[in-house]
């Protein structure tokens, strides 16, 4: 929801005498047109850089957690998969939503308005819905490393996605089910967006608050046994290089989860700001404006996601050269051998070239998916 100021083809109302009335006015919708030229030209580059940027990193993370049979096995990759299709819809609805009535003005009606905006709503919750579930999971791999597989397993995940998905679309389409205004932009309406009603602005904002709090909370938690750890650690006579690979591994892990908690801060705290503000207080045009560039960080957030959470993880990278590889051995056996053809099964492990199998126990780290045993012991 953090992202549309797009209007509809509905008549202006019809204007009293009165002053409150004509300040109230919002003839040919140009109270939610506050772009200067100057403005639209940089928000539309920006739009033009972060969407397809968005959309081909996350495709890229789907693509190799679909065609590798041991990431769909994965309940953390399967909130990746998640975060990445959310981030998805959101370069492909929030781009051509902003673009299409910033940049070349287009009028819908407000059915449509209505659905382009749950669309962009939809793909936003989700996205941050799926970063709640990330953070669960690395949650449950140091609080509870030693039962994780029985607690996490893949019909969990599966149904933990549905009940996520589903949830995330009613609360996104609430308005176009009609919980919305009976006016463009009168009291209860909202001035950034029209057609929805306050009310409904303040419960989706609550709602993403929460969720971001969540997030916050599990990863104070990781954050604080990780420094317990550390602590812990140091206080030991002679330690081994092993514990000290450790320690730097926890360090590693404190800087990665302090960069994810600043990036969403940074993207999200704006937006729901100026929301907030949207209920209590009457907004001016140059407050609107900046709430239209703080909206372009949401869709930066989603760009970033897939290098914060997917591309980091060793198994994943592995899993993409193999694929990469394994088109390009395809295609030049082709080439030299046109009519054979491949029957063997086209499903791609974790496994290095020359090195045989590689486990899951030297190949994740532990930002990603798994935290090895010394977590639990850190405080004993």
């Amino acid at each position: 929801m953090a992202a549309l100021e797009v209007p509809t083809s509905s008549a202006p109302p019809v204007t009293t005498g009165n002053t409150s009335s004509q300040m109230d006015s919002c003839e040919g919708l140009k109270c939610y047109m506050v772009l200067t030229e100057v403005e639209t030209k940089v928000i539309s580059s920006m739009c033009f850089l972060f969407g397809p940027l968005t959309l081909l990193e996350n495709a890229l993370v789907l693509g190799v957690i679909t065609a590798t049979a041991m990431l769909r096995q994965r309940p953390s990759y399967l909130f990746i998969g998640s975060l990445a299709l959310a981030d998805v819809c959101a370069s492909c609805f929030f781009t051509t939503s902003f673009l299409s009535f910033h940049l070349f003005h287009h009028r819908d009606g407000r059915t449509a308005y209505l659905f382009q905006l749950g669309g962009v709503t939809m793909a936003f919750t989700a996205s941050v819905g799926s970063l709640l579930l990330t953070a669960l999971d690395r949650y449950l791999c140091i609080y509870q490393a030693s039962s994780y597989k029985v607690l996490l397993t893949r019909r969990r995940a599966l149904l933990g996605l549905l009940a996520l998905w589903s949830t995330t679309i009613i609360i996104s389409f609430l308005p176009l089910m009609g919980w919305t205004c009976a006016t463009n932009f009168n009291p209860p309406c909202s001035r950034l967006f029209p057609y929805i009603n306050k009310s409904y602005l303040i419960f989706w904002t609550s709602f993403i608050l929460v969720v971001l709090a969540l997030i916050l909370g599990a990863y104070a938690l990781i954050l604080w046994k990780a420094h317990r750890h550390v602590a812990s650690m140091s206080r030991l006579q002679g330690t081994t290089v092993k514990g000290q690979a450790r320690m730097r591994m926890d360090i590693r892990l404190a800087r990665t989860f302090g960069l994810i908690l600043l990036i969403l801060i940074v993207c999200w705290f704006p937006v729901l700001c100026f929301m907030l503000a949207d209920v209590s207080v009457r907004l001016t045009d140059p407050q609107k404006r900046v709430f239209a560039f703080c909206s372009v960080l949401c869709l930066a957030n989603s760009s970033v996601n897939p290098l914060l959470y997917a591309l980091r993880c060793r198994e994943l990278r592995i899993a993409l050269l193999q694929l990469l590889g394994g088109l390009k051995c395809q295609k030049s056996m082709e080439n030299s051998s046109p009519g054979l053809h491949s029957g063997e099964d086209n499903s791609y492990t974790a496994f290095s070239e020359g090195d045989g199998p590689v486990t899951a126990s030297t190949q994740v780290n532990s930002v990603s998916i798994r935290v090895d045993m010394p977590y639990m012991n850190a405080g004993k």
